[in-house]
């Protein structure tokens, strides 16, 4: 199997989700593996017939990848999503949403509304304070535990 052949074979693997492809051409035998995540364990493979001497051997090493920073603890109380689904910050298109930045909200008041399953479910406060900061658009989808507000 020629060079270019081969490169073209990693960066098929690279860009797709696959996480390994192994061809046999021949006698020729290459098996391409996607690099693991740092501290990952690799599994034991049984081992394998030499290849010919006419085949070239590329190892590709995975690129290094440098650890994530942590995130710093947010100052403010974060409210957030009990449920997957839409977010919305009013009642109604058009209507003036619940709260803004700077409102002063007491433990109870509405928030938000996260649309899940056509069913609209009020999310409130859980905490007294003024709203610092509103981390999601209107109209877009929120995971659960996805911080929505942040409240001092």
């Amino acid at each position: 199997m020629d060079l270019r052949k081969l490169k073209t074979l990693i960066d098929l693997v690279a860009e797709s989700g696959i996480a390994e492809l192994e061809i046999t051409e021949g006698d020729g035998k290459v098996r391409i593996v996607k690099g693991l995540a740092p501290g990952a364990v690799q599994p034991m493979m049984p081992a394998m017939a030499p290849m010919a001497a006419s085949a070239p051997v590329v190892a590709a090493a995975p690129a290094p990848v440098a650890a994530p920073e942590p995130a710093p603890a947010p100052a403010a109380h974060q409210v957030k999503s009990p449920m997957v689904g839409t977010f919305y910050r009013s009642a109604q298109p058009g209507a003036e949403p619940f709260v803004t930045v700077g409102s002063t909200v007491r433990e109870g008041d509405t928030l938000c509304i996260i649309e899940a399953m056509k069913l609209l479910n009020e999310i409130e406060s859980d905490k007294s304070g003024t709203v610092k900061a509103i981390l999601v658009e209107n109209g877009q989808p929120v995971e659960y535990g996805q911080p929505l507000f942040e409240i001092e």
